[in-house]
C-alpha cells in the first residue's frame, strides 16, 4: 500500500460520490410506482444500490465531513422514496419468494434505518422451506445470506457449502473466465467479506488465488475499456486478506473519470444529455465510490486480516496457459 493509492482512491470516490449526490433526483420512482414493479432494473435496482454506496461510506467513517453528509442524503433520499421502507414490506409481503427487498434493505439496515414490519415478515420467512430453497445461481445465495447477516435476521447460514458452489469456491482455471463470470466472481467476494468489512471471510486458498489473478484479469478489461469491471475487480483488491491496490491502476481510473465525477462504464461515447448520463453511467460511479471508500479503508488501516475464519477449502489455484 502507498499514500498515492489512498490519495488517488479518496479523489475518486469523492468526486463519484459528488457526481450521484448532485444527480440523485434522475432516480426518483415515477410517482405511480407501486411495489409490483413492472421493471425492477429500472430504477428501483439503482436506488438500492445507491444507498449500498451510502451505507458502506457512513460504515467505513474514512470520508470527509461533505462526504459523510452526502452519503447520508443519498441514503434519505433512496428510503423517502421507498416509502420509509413501507414499499419494500409491501413488496415482500405480496411476492414471498422474492429476495430483493431484503437486499435492498440491508444497505439500510446497516445505517440504521429500520422498518419493524419489514423485520417481522424476514425473520417469519426465514423459518420457511419454501423461502430457504429458492433456486439462485450460487453467488445470488451469497447476496441473500449477507444480507440476512447484515439485516440480523438469522438465515442458519452454511457459508462453507455456499462457497464451495460458486464458480470462484473451485479456484478453476483463470483463463476460462468470461465477462459475466467475471461479474459473479467479485459479487462472490463482496458477500462472502460484506464489501471488505470481513475480509477473513474469504477462505485463504481463495484470498491467494485473487491475489495472484486479480491483477491479470484487471489488465484484461482495461485493454478493452471496461471501467464498470474494472473498478468491481478493484474492489475485489481491496477485499482480499492482504489487500492488492495498484498505483497505477488507480491513477489510470482516475484518468478515465470525468471531472465532474462520471466514471464511464465502457469505452462508448458518453451522452451530453444529463439524465442519459445518470441512466448509463450511474452504476459505476456507485462502483467507483464504493472502490475508493474500500480502498482508503483498507490501506489507512495497514495490517492484513487477522488469520481467524472460513476454513481453508478448494483446489490449488490453476497456473498460467
Amino acid at each position: 500500500m502507498t499514500a498515492s493509492v489512498t490519495a488517488i482512491a479518496h479523489q475518486v470516490a469523492v468526486k463519484a460520490l459528488g457526481w450521484l449526490h448532485r444527480h440523485c433526483e434522475f432516480g426518483a420512482l415515477p410517482p405511480d410506482t407501486t411495489a409490483d414493479l413492472g421493471d425492477p432494473n429500472s430504477v428501483y435496482k439503482p436506488l438500492g444500490e445507491t444507498a449500498l454506496a451510502g451505507s458502506l461510506v457512513l460504515r467505513e467513517s474514512a470520508a470527509g465531513s461533505a462526504e459523510i453528509q452526502a452519503a447520508r442524503e443519498l441514503l434519505d433520499f433512496s428510503w423517502v422514496q421507498l416509502r420509509e421502507g413501507d414499499m419494500l414490506y409491501e413488496r415482500q409481503l405480496r411476492h414471498q419468494l422474492m429476495t430483493d427487498p431484503l437486499e435492498t434493505y440491508a444497505h439500510f439496515a446497516r445505517s440504521g434505518y429500520r422498518h419493524e414490519g419489514m423485520e417481522r415478515l424476514l425473520r417469519h420467512n426465514a423459518g420457511l422451506r419454501s423461502v430457504r430453497a429458492i433456486e439462485h445461481m450460487p453467488n445470488r445465495k451469497l447476496a441473500v445470506a449477507n444480507a440476512a447477516r447484515v439485516a440480523r435476521i438469522d438465515y442458519d447460514v452454511d457459508w462453507v457449502r455456499l462457497t464451495q458452489a460458486t464458480w470462484l469456491g473451485a479456484t478453476p482455471e483463470p483463463w476460462a473466465i468470461d465477462w459475466m463470470t467475471a461479474y459473479s466472481v467479485t459479487h462472490t467476494v463482496f458477500h462472502l467479506t460484506d464489501w471488505g468489512a470481513r475480509p477473513e471471510g474469504l477462505p485463504r486458498q481463495i484470498s491467494r488465488y485473487l491475489s495472484t489473478w486479480v491483477p491479470v484479469w484487471i489488465d484484461i478489461w482495461r485493454e478493452v475499456a471496461q471501467w464498470d469491471l474494472v473498478a468491481e475487480l478493484m474492489i475485489v483488491g481491496c477485499c482480499l486478506r492482504e489487500p492488492v491496490c495498484d498505483p497505477e491502476t488507480w491513477a489510470l481510473l482516475a484518468e478515465v473519470q470525468h471531472e465532474d465525477g462520471l466514471l464511464p462504464r465502457d469505452g462508448d461515447p458518453v451522452s451530453e444529455d444529463p439524465e442519459q448520463r445518470f441512466n448509463d453511467h450511474q452504476h459505476t460511479a456507485v462502483v467507483a465510490a464504493v472502490a475508493g471508500t474500500i480502498a482508503v479503508s483498507r490501506t489507512l488501516a495497514g495490517a492484513p486480516a487477522p488469520d481467524r475464519d472460513a476454513p481453508d477449502h478448494g483446489a490449488e489455484p490453476g497456473g498460467p496457459a
